[in-house]
C-alpha cells in the first residue's frame, strides 16, 4: 500500500469539504525534489509540513495533491481554517524585527521541527494563520505555546 493510500481517512468527508478541499490542494504551489533513491518528495510551499513521494514527477503531483486534500479536509472537518493558497493574497509589506542570535537559533530550530525550511513562513503560518483561526464560540483562538528545545548553556 502506497503512503498517500495509507493517509486516506476510513470514511468521505461531506462532498463540500471534499470539494474546497480538493480546490484548496489544487492551487497549492507545490515544489518536488529528487528523493535519492530514483523517485521525488513533493510538498507545497504553502504546507510543508503535508508531503509525499511518488516514482515520478507526476506521479508525485497526484500522490502528494491527494495527501494535501486529505489533510485540508480534515481541518476543514474540524472547523480550523487550512492555509490559504499564496496566488490568493499578495504580499507587500515587510516588517522586520531585531532578535538575539539565541532567539533567532529559536526560531529556526522550531521552525525546522514545523517542518519549515525558515523562520518567515514558520512565523506567517504560526501567528498569522493561527490567530484567525476561529474557535467553536466564534472568537480568535491564540496559537499553541510550541515547547522549544534550548540547547544546554555551555
Amino acid at each position: 500500500m502506497k503512503a498517500s493510500e495509507a493517509a486516506v481517512p476510513d470514511g468521505p468527508f461531506a462532498p463540500q469539504i471534499e470539494r474546497r478541499a480538493r480546490e484548496l490542494a489544487d492551487a497549492y504551489r507545490l515544489i518536488l525534489e529528487p528523493d535519492g533513491r530514483g523517485g521525488f518528495v513533493g510538498r507545497a510551499l504553502e504546507f510543508p509540513t503535508v508531503f509525499d513521494r511518488g516514482t515520478s514527477a507526476d506521479e508525485c503531483v497526484r500522490n502528494t495533491r491527494l495527501a494535501l486534500s486529505v489533510a485540508a479536509a480534515t481541518m476543514l472537518e474540524m472547523g480550523e481554517r487550512p492555509p490559504a493558497p499564496s496566488a490568493h493574497g499578495v504580499r507587500q509589506t515587510q516588517v522586520n524585527i531585531r532578535l538575539s542570535a539565541e532567539e533567532k537559533l529559536l526560531l529556526e530550530e522550531s521552525a525546522r521541527q514545523a517542518g519549515f525550511r525558515g523562520i518567515s513562513d514558520y512565523i506567517r503560518s504560526t501567528v498569522v494563520a493561527g490567530a484567525t483561526r476561529p474557535t467553536s464560540t466564534g472568537a480568535p483562538r491564540r496559537p499553541a505555546r510550541r515547547k522549544v528545545h534550548r540547547p544546554p548553556a555551555q
